[in-house]
C-alpha cells in the first residue's frame, strides 16, 4: 500500500510540475505548451489510478535525489567550512579568545566547574 501512494503523491507532483512548466509561457503573452499539458494529464490520470506504471519513474526519480544528495551535500558543507566557520575561526584566534577553555593553566589545581545551579532530583525528568 505505501507504494500505491508514493505513486500518487509522485503522479499528482509531477502533473503540478509540468502543468506549471506549460502554463508558464502565459506570464509573458506567449501560447500554452499542450505538449506539457498532455503530459501533465497523463501524470494525473496515472497518478490518481496509483497506476503500476510510475514505479519504475518513481524509484528512479528517488536514486536520482540520492544521487544529488551525495554530490551537493558535501559541496554545501565545504561552503558553510570555509566561509563561515574557518573566518570565525581565524578571527577568534587573532583576538587570542579561549572559549571552550582549551588553554593550559599551571596556576589551576583542576578544571572541574562548581555547578552553580542545584539540578534537585531527576525524579521527574520528562
Amino acid at each position: 500500500m505505501k507504494q500505491n501512494t508514493q505513486n500518487r503523491s509522485f503522479g499528482l507532483l509531477f502533473f503540478i510540475i509540468f502543468f506549471a512548466f506549460a502554463l508558464w509561457p502565459l506570464i509573458k503573452k506567449g501560447e500554452i505548451n499542450l505538449y506539457l499539458i498532455s503530459i501533465a494529464l497523463i501524470f494525473l490520470i496515472l497518478g490518481l489510478l496509483n497506476s503500476k506504471i510510475l514505479t519504475p519513474l518513481n524509484k528512479s526519480w528517488i536514486k536520482f535525489g540520492e544521487l544529488l544528495g551525495r554530490i551537493i551535500a558535501p559541496i554545501v558543507m565545504g561552503i558553510v567550512y570555509f566561509i563561515i566557520l574557518t573566518p570565525i575561526s581565524l578571527l577568534v584566534r587573532l583576538f587570542g579568545k579561549d572559549l571552550i577553555g582549551m588553554k593550559f593553566n599551571k596556576n589551576l589545581k583542576t578544571y572541574w566547574i562548581k555547578r552553580k545551579k542545584n539540578l534537585g532530583t531527576m525524579d521527574k525528568q520528562f
